[in-house]
C-alpha cells in the first residue's frame, strides 16, 4: 500500500448516516465517537510515529478466556509478531482502571512490548519493562516501537 496516497478523513452521508474512509480497511464504515477517535489514532500511527500502514491491523481478532474479542488495532512487526495494542474509546468514556483492564487481557493474549489507550483526548501509552507495563512519558515511533533505539522519541 502506497502510505502517500491515504486518504485520511474523508466522509460521506450514506442512508441518513455519516461515514469515514478508513484507508487502512479501504472501505468506509459508519462514523461514530469511538471510530472518529479510531481513525485520528490511525493518522498519528501512521503520519506522524512512521508506522508502515500495512503492518497495522485495525479491528483486529483476539481470543480471550475463549471469547472471541476485537483490540481496535494491532501494529505487527515485518514477522507478523504483534509489537503494540491500541484500544480507542468514545471521548465520553474516561480512561479508568475498566478500560486500562479490558486492555490488559487483550495484551496478556497478544503479549506486543506496547499498549496504547486513547479517547480523543487522554492518550496513555505503556511499555512492557522487566514483564511489567509501565506508563511512558512520550508516544514511541515505529523505530522505538519495533526495538531500534537509535530513533529519538517523539
Amino acid at each position: 500500500m502506497d502510505e502517500k496516497k491515504l486518504q485520511w478523513f474523508k466522509t460521506e452521508r450514506r442512508g441518513g448516516k455519516t461515514m469515514v474512509l478508513d484507508p487502512l480497511r479501504r472501505r468506509f464504515v459508519a462514523l461514530t465517537p469511538e471510530e472518529e477517535v479510531r481513525q485520528k489514532m490511525l493518522y498519528i500511527l501512521v503520519e506522524h510515529l512512521h508506522v508502515p500502514a500495512g503492518l497495522v491491523a485495525v479491528e483486529y481478532s483476539v481470543k480471550v478466556n475463549s471469547l472471541d474479542k476485537r483490540c481496535d488495532a494491532v501494529v505487527f512487526d515485518t514477522d507478523g509478531r504483534p509489537l503494540m495494542i491500541v484500544e480507542c474509546k468514545a471521548p465520553t468514556v474516561k480512561l479508568t482502571a475498566k478500560t486500562f483492564d479490558q486492555a490488559v487481557r487483550y495484551h496478556a493474549a497478544l503479549k506486543p512490548s506496547f499498549l496504547l489507550l486513547f479517547n480523543g483526548s487522554d492518550c496513555r501509552c505503556l511499555k512492557v519493562e522487566n514483564g511489567i507495563l509501565q506508563p511512558m512519558d512520550h508516544l514511541p515511533d515505529f523505530g522505538e516501537i519495533k526495538g531500534d533505539s537509535s530513533q529519538p522519541p517523539i
